[in-house]
């Protein structure tokens, strides 16, 4: 298989996924630059990374979505290529229609950045089947734009689709405090109805390696590299 890191003017995510993808899974990867395009065939799997994209200038993402690499992306993402937006570049995804609904400034209107506890709560995605359902997990979130919102209908239609895949959460379950943005439903993850294309505000690529003292994100990576490897192996993809 091999793997694209989308770089974007402000883009601060690349290089730690591009060393996960290259060092940690060693799998063949390239940085594509927000002016190129490419071909749904030339990758597998497309990470779209967080950073501040165009300095988050009109709404974190918005000019990112309207670069030209993203037609590439949307391209992909139609062909059943596997897409992962992180941080920022779930905010992107959302902008470009890739995925429903929007993200508001933070409950408190201010920046966070620390480590937050995650409950994976589909693994029926070939992003989480290495994971158990209900199995909560510890990831680093740095944002200030990551409350996430939709429309009442939106939300019935992911609860009922069961596309909520990563929700915030703490040791005693769900609550206010555990939910550092504000996001309805607790959301910290999504997926699109066909299941190829997943945004998280979380950043699973600082969580990869027992040198930063944490491997829960590696599991994100591992998940999607062994179904994109088994669909291969039997010519699926």
């Amino acid at each position: 298989m091999k793997c694209a890191v989308i770089q974007f003017a402000g883009s601060s995510g690349d290089s730690d996924c591009y060393h996960v993808c290259k060092n940690i899974l060693e799998k063949p990867v390239e940085y594509v630059f927000y002016k190129e395009s490419f071909a749904p065939e030339d990758f597998d799997l497309i990470i779209l990374p967080g950073g501040a994209s165009h300095g988050d200038y009109l709404r974190p993402g918005a000019l990112a979505a309207r670069s030209k690499v993203m037609k590439s992306v949307i391209d992909a993402a139609k062909a059943k290529k596997f897409v992962l937006g992180i941080g920022n570049g779930f905010q992107i995804l959302l902008e470009a229609g890739l995925l429903p609904g929007a993200v508001l400034i933070n409950k408190d209107l201010k920046f966070f950045s620390n480590d937050v506890f995650v409950r994976v709560e589909n693994t029926d995605t070939p992003f989480t089947s290495l994971f158990k359902k209900g199995e909560m997990i510890r990831l680093t979130l740095a944002c200030k734009y990551g409350n996430y919102y939709a429309d009442t209908d939106t939300i019935k239609c992911l609860k009922a689709d069961n596309r909520i895949v990563f929700t915030y959460c703490g040791e005693n379950g769900n609550t206010f405090e555990s939910n550092p943005t504000g996001s309805l439903e607790n959301i910290a993850g999504i997926v699109n109805p066909a299941g190829n294309v997943l945004g998280l505000m979380p950043h699973p690529e600082r969580c990869a390696e027992e040198l930063l003292g944490n491997t829960d994100g590696l599991r994100i990576f591992e998940s999607i590299v062994r179904y994109i490897e088994r669909g291969k192996t039997h010519g699926i993809s």
